[in-house]
């Protein structure tokens, strides 16, 4: 009785490990959520939200940790937060808002650009207590897709003036065509008069030298 409750007690480890390793390779109650489409406008700002779920028991520190692949699944990292890692073509654009359960959350990208159009797929690692290190990606991705930047305009809509209006610029700019005759009139009108005036005193004159 004696030896086989030792060799249980050797052998007791063993299983424990068995039983771990199998927990942790049959366990494939995971995954992630995130949108399949988004769109936002050139110079703008976009979030591509996620959220992830599993079936393990977490360590007291589970060191949840998010990254993300563009282009596709096997793509370049532009983003982790455990190192933490910013692709130079993110730099200062780029930030990671997390739940208080760190089970959901969101990466956002401002000042967007043209090239910023791609496919984007979360990775989420977590520290499990009896599994160590767990990690998985998504594998559809979120496609983003940059629309021209919304054209801004402060001209005011041409409205006609109105006639009274039109006639008071002219007035104040030039003299119009019936201001133009009586002008002339009075010009004309003054001539007549010296050319008289000059001839009645030439008969006098002439008058007089005959007298």
């Amino acid at each position: 009785m004696g030896l086989f409750l030792l060799l249980s007690l050797l052998l007791l480890p063993s299983r424990l490990q068995a039983g771990r390793s199998a927990e942790c390779v049959t366990n494939t109650n995971y995954g992630i959520k995130q949108p399949d489409r988004l769109s936002a406008p050139q110079g703008g700002s976009v979030r591509i939200p996620f959220s992830f779920y599993h079936g393990w028991q977490l360590a007291k520190d589970p060191r949840v940790s998010v990254a993300l692949r563009r282009t596709h699944f096997h793509g370049e990292i532009i983003y982790n937060s455990t190192q933490p890692f910013i692709h130079k073509d993110y730099k200062n654009r780029i930030s990671l808002e997390l739940s208080l359960g760190q089970r959901s959350g969101s990466l956002q990208i401002s000042n967007l650009q043209e090239k910023d159009g791609n496919m984007y797929f979360y990775r989420i690692q977590v520290e499990t207590l009896r599994c160590g290190k767990r990690l998985w990606q998504d594998i559809n991705g979120t496609k983003l897709t940059i629309t021209p930047a919304l054209e801004m305009t402060t001209t005011a809509p041409t409205t006609a003036a109105p006639t009274s209006g039109v006639l008071e610029g002219n007035w104040s700019s030039a003299p119009s065509p019936m201001g133009v005759g009586p002008m002339v009139i009075v010009t004309l009108a003054d001539i007549v008069l010296k050319i008289a005036i000059l001839g009645l005193i030439l008969y006098l004159r002439w008058k007089r030298s005959k007298g």
